[in-house]
């Protein structure tokens, strides 16, 4: 499994950017399909909310790529 570090500037950031920024899709748009399709996983448990907010120190994970979110 493939592993990405992101590091976190602000407090949190919104699932669908988090996904965008981290070049896993194109768009913030294309995070959102992303997200509905049931595809993707905070913290070992399936997430559905677009916009969840994401924070330092957790693991979003999609088709075998883990985002370790880290404070900057």
């Amino acid at each position: 499994m493939q592993t990405l570090d992101f590091s976190l500037s602000g407090e949190y950031i919104e699932l669908n950017q988090l996904l965008k920024l981290s070049g896993l899709c194109e768009s913030g748009g294309a995070g959102k399909m992303i997200v509905a399709s049931g595809d993707v996983y905070v913290d070992g448990q399936q997430e559905l909310r677009k916009t969840a907010k994401i924070r330092a120190g957790q693991m979003v994970e999609l088709g075998g790529i883990q985002i370790r979110v880290r404070a900057e």
